[in-house]
């Protein structure tokens, strides 16, 4: 049977028995990861954020959700046939009564338009119709090119493809079609010289795209310089203690972007719903509008729009259409990320579709989206002129440790890669350098924003909110970025 008939049958049958909204996603998950470790292909997890094993798979399957007398109900199958379709409406809705039973009070959705449309990923080349032996191929190469420098003992590489065919259909009239297809890859070299282990990693942002996503990175291009930064790295000097100005790199901004602004902007967490996995937010409704979060300088972007940001899409798992808007505007905070239930929570009347179910057996939650910092205007410095102008200050580059409350208030954050800035010249290597801070005065000490040629779309390839989980891949782009007098020492175990 179509799609559109199988998606009937779950609306018609819910109806029937008293639902008064329903909702099914039918939807085909296909992932492969490869990932090489020195000469070999490895089966561990090396690449960052649990990326990497060798896996190649695909999942099918729909869940279906249901409002009744004001509760939610939801179940899911991995077969896709009318009959199963039908228990599984008919359980949804008996899952909805008991829920109906003890909430507090009735969950209200904003209404969203009807949608009859087909969204896909704008790709050039289907990933997954590229040979597999091509891409370890180059996986090996990066590999062996990384080995011949003297005192690299390891190296990992990895690439990652997924596509996600969704099918959305709600009893308010929509039925959506999307194909979502995702991409990322990196490679880590291990340095050992007196008795010191460093290491280096060279990532382009993770985006979605298809095959020529790894076609334009240069990664042989930056073999050399990863290797040889790794090496420098053993023989490093420990981060001096006090206060210093930070030069961020987008690569490192990412990561302190998801943690202290997409997290505390996400509505359910402002008013409570994760306060038992992965914490709440500081940022209540209260200071919506009011709170000077930064400097004037910063301006805080949700952007689901842009095609090859990792979030985006046509739609999310709401039916609600994706939209780009301002998050904090000149330090002060003005939205949040919302979904058609958490939008009355501050008397909006439509959602900022934000909702996102990493499978067809995941109920639909609010995630964070592709959260970033907007560049500066034409004329705001480049990367050569923050540097220039820095006279004692520590460049922070990559991904590293961090470590925040679960308000989303303290914050401690390392990288992958440090070095020194004295009189505007950027001179010796150090290590183990952290930072810490409170989020509101970091953020207002941000006295320098890049131009927008220095401005890139890094991201995180996979984050865990909800129970059971429900994993995201955002984008949080940014240029390069600087704060004033922040507290730095040297990260202990």
């Amino acid at each position: 049977m179509m799609k559109r008939e199988l998606a009937d049958i779950a609306l018609k049958t819910a109806k029937s028995l008293g639902a008064t909204y329903t909702d099914i996603r039918i939807c085909t998950y296909r992932q492969q990861s490869i990932a090489a470790r020195d000469l070999i292909l490895s089966s561990g997890m090396i690449g960052g954020f649990g990326q990497g094993r060798n896996v190649d798979s695909v999942s099918s399957g729909f869940g279906i959700r249901v409002m009744v007398n004001g509760a939610w109900g939801f179940a899911s199958s991995s077969h896709i046939t009318p009959e199963e379709i039908k228990r599984a409406a008919a359980l949804a809705v008996e899952v909805g009564k008991a829920s109906a039973l003890a909430r507090e009070k009735p969950v209200k959705l904003v209404s969203v338009p009807a949608y009859q449309d087909h969204w896909q990923t704008p790709i050039q080349k289907d990933p997954f119709k590229i040979p597999r032996e091509k891409k370890v191929e180059l996986l090996l190469e990066i590999n062996r090119r990384l080995l011949k420098h003297k005192h690299i003992v390891r190296a990992t590489s990895f690439m990652s493809f997924a596509h996600e065919s969704k099918y959305f259909a709600s009893s308010e009239g929509s039925y959506i079609e999307q194909d979502i297809y995702r991409a990322d890859t990196d490679y880590t070299v291990v340095a050992f010289r007196n008795g010191k282990v460093k290491t280096r990693t060279f990532s382009v942002p993770p985006l979605n795209m298809g095959y020529e996503y790894i076609e334009k990175a240069p990664l042989l291009e930056n073999i050399d310089r990863t290797a040889e930064e790794a090496i420098e790295h053993t023989l490093a000097s420990p981060c001096p203690e006090g206060r210093k100005d930070l030069i961020l790199t987008p690569s490192h901004t990412c990561l302190l972007i998801h943690e202290s602004l997409a997290h505390p902007t996400e509505l359910d967490r402002a008013v409570g719903y994760e306060a038992n996995y992965a914490g709440t937010s500081f940022v209540t409704t209260d200071k919506l509008g009011k709170l000077q979060w930064g400097s004037k300088l910063m301006n805080v972007v949700a952007d689901n729009t842009n095609p090859i940001l990792r979030m985006s899409s046509g739609y999310d798992d709401d039916g609600t259409k994706k939209q780009r808007y301002h998050l904090i505007k000149e330090g002060v905070f003005v939205d949040y990320q919302t979904s058609r239930e958490t939008a009355p929570y501050i008397g909006a009347k439509s959602s900022r579709g934000c909702v996102y179910a990493s499978s067809w057996a995941n109920f639909p939650i609010l995630r964070n989206t592709n959260v970033g910092i907007e560049p500066g205007p034409p004329g705001d410095p480049t990367p050569e002129e923050i540097i220039a102008d820095t006279k004692d200050g520590i460049l922070i580059d990559g991904l590293g440790s961090f470590s925040i409350d679960h308000q989303r208030y303290n914050l401690q954050f390392g990288g992958n890669a440090f070095w020194e800035i004295k009189n505007g010249e950027k001179t010796r290597m150090l290590s183990d350098v952290t930072y810490q801070a409170i989020n509101t005065e970091l953020w207002n000490s941000l006295d320098a924003v890049g131009c927008k040629e220095s401005w890139e779309p890094q991201g995180i390839p996979a984050c865990a909110k909800g129970q059971p989980i429900v994993n995201g891949d955002q984008s949080h782009p940014a240029p390069w970025i600087r704060f004033h007098q922040i507290k730095v020492g040297v990260a202990k175990l």
